[in-house]
Order: structure tokens, then sequence, then C-alpha cells
């Protein structure tokens, strides 16, 4: 049996996971924000292990003109098993860090991987539920329209932006997954049975985790001209060639109608340069696909004729600007005084 027990460091850090998880019945697990021009505060819901928390009571006031249920913590039978769960994985990573069993840990590790692995196709199928059947008697009815927040990053819902990330108790959640799983990589005779037998476990794990990363990574949405409001100004945006789009760091995207009022949303305080990801504006020629900041030719021109008169196209080509630089007359604008033109 000597031969099967973990170290005295592993020991300690199942111990520690142990702890953490007690914690995690404390804090909030998830959270969805929602952001919308009405409500410039934002509203929130968080998930705690045994109910729900936030702006419940606004959001259902909501949610029942557009025909979706009221969100209530009784409905959900999660909220009752949940809080047993936890505690039981709990008493598991004790109880491995007491015993100092490889084997247990093992077991324990698949356990927590499937009781994580189950526990967000669970929250996956109450989002799709609760945001595609709605009333088809409801005040506000948008055919095609389903209103299914995102799994992970952001989403936007008619004129509100969803956003979902872990909250405190879920980060606990990851940080505790990553140290058992860190227990697994530093134990040298798992390691060694693991490079020889379960080539599929590592495999495993780098799927997951490329998945994660991959709903976490938010790409640019593409512009939908008569339909999405200007996130500055509100108008509608109506000419497909001067769009403008920002990504923040937490994967909230806004649009504009044009780089003026991008620029005015940075000005005024609205959008805090240092909380930005990435710059995308809308190609002026051919598809009007949306070019990274990086990658963008500007060309300021009177002739131009931009919404709202900031008179500035954008080009994904070298070849294009001085096409319409000869064409159309103006100034060529480099890149990295994007943000500063007037």
């Amino acid at each position: 049996m000597k031969k099967l027990k973990l170290s005295l460091r592993i020991s300690i850090m199942l111990f520690f996971c142990g702890i953490l998880l007690i914690v995690v019945l404390f804090y909030p697990i998830w959270r969805i924000e929602l952001s919308a021009p009405q409500y410039p505060e934002g509203l929130a819901i968080s998930i705690n292990a045994n109910g729900l928390g936030g702006d419940v009571p606004i959001i259902n006031g909501l949610n029942h003109y557009i025909g979706m249920k009221t969100l209530h913590t009784e409905d959900f039978i999660e909220f009752t098993i949940l809080p047993f769960l936890i505690s039981f994985f709990a008493v598991f990573f004790l109880l491995v860090a007491i015993i100092r069993n490889r084997k247990l840990m093992i077991v324990l590790f698949f356990s927590f991987l499937l009781f994580g692995t189950l526990a967000m196709v669970d929250f996956w199928k109450w989002e799709y539920n609760y945001g595609h059947n709605l009333d088809p008697n409801a005040a506000i009815v948008v055919p095609g329209m389903v209103y299914q927040p995102p799994l992970i990053g952001y989403k936007q819902l008619l004129n509100f932006g969803a956003y979902s990330i872990p909250d405190i108790g879920g980060w606990l959640f990851i940080l505790v997954g990553s140290l058992l799983l860190l227990c697994l990589i530093i134990d040298f005779k798992f390691k060694r049975k693991l490079l020889q037998l379960n080539n599929g476990l590592l495999t495993a794990i780098i799927f997951l985790t490329t998945i994660l990363f991959s709903a976490c990574n938010t790409q640019p949405q593409a512009i939908k001209v008569g339909s999405d409001n200007c996130s500055y100004c509100k108008m509608i945006i109506v000419d497909n060639r001067y769009g403008a789009e920002i990504i923040t760091k937490k994967g909230k995207i806004f649009k504009f109608d044009e780089l003026k009022c991008l620029q005015s949303a940075i000005i005024d305080g609205s959008i805090e340069v240092n909380k930005i990801e990435e710059f995308y504006f809308t190609d002026f020629c051919a598809t009007h696909k949306l070019v990274k900041k990086e990658h963008c030719f500007l060309l300021k021109s009177k002739t131009l004729k931009a919404p709202m008169g900031g008179n500035t196209a954008v080009f994904s080509s070298k070849d294009s600007l001085l096409f319409y630089t000869k064409k159309l007359g103006g100034e060529q604008i480099l890149e990295n005084k994007l943000i500063s033109i007037n």
C-alpha cells in the first residue's frame, strides 16, 4: 500500500481544494449581466448553490413582455441537489487528502470532471428552454427571435446585451479543478502510467481545454444594417460602408454607425480605453467585411458622406486606399492615429 501513497505536498493541495469547495457554498457560482440604454447601470442575475439572486424581480417583469417564463428558485430542483453535491465533493477531497491513496485521487478526478461537465450541460439546457419556449400571446413577439443567453461570453438580444461569466464561486470551482489536475501531473508515478496507458485522458483534457478557450474567445459580430442600433447615438445603422465595432476584454460588443460615434463614446467615457480588447471597422469596398484595426487603411475626405459627418472611410488594402484617394481626394490617416481623429 505504501507505493500507492500520495506525497505530502499533493495531500496538502487536495485538503486546500476541499476547503475551497466549502467556501463555494457561500458565494455566487455564475452571473448573467444585462445592459440596455434604458438600464445604463445594468441588471444582473447571480446563480448561487441554493438559489437565484440579484435583479430577478425586475428581469421577470421584462421577461413577461417577450413571453419568457419567470424565474423562481423553487422551480429548479438543481438548487436542492447542488449544495449536497458540492458538500459531497468537499468531503471527498478531504478524505483523499487524509488517506493519500493515488487510485482514489484518480477516481476523484474523473468524478469531478464528470460533475463539472454535466453541470455545464444542464445550465445550457436551462438557458435553451427559457430562451426558446416563449408565450405566443406575449405583448412583444419578434418572428424567429429567441432569447437564449450565452453559455460563456457576450450575446446581443434585441436592445439588451447579455454577458455570462463565472462569479466568485465559479472561479473557485475552476481553481479546484486546475489544482486537482496539477496534483495528477506532479505525481511522478501517475504521470508515468499516464504516458504509458492513458493517452486518451490527455486527449480528453486537451479537447476540453480547447473547447473552453474557444467558448471564451469572442469574435466580431456582423453589423445588421436596418436593425442594429448605434451604441452611442442609438440611431439605427443604415449605411453598410462606415460601421465600426468594439470588443471589450470581457467579450462585450459595441456597434457604431461610423468612426465618429466610436470616437465620441471613448471621449465622453462611455467606453474606457483600458477595457477595450479589439477595434474593428467596416471595409468601405466590396463585401463590407469587418477589418481589425491593425489592418486598416483610412481616408478622410469631404466627399465622403458618413452618417454622422465623420467623413472617414476604412479600407482593407493599400490599393483600395490609393484608388479612392485619387477618386475622392482627401487625407490618408495612419492606423496609430485612428482614435485621435477629429
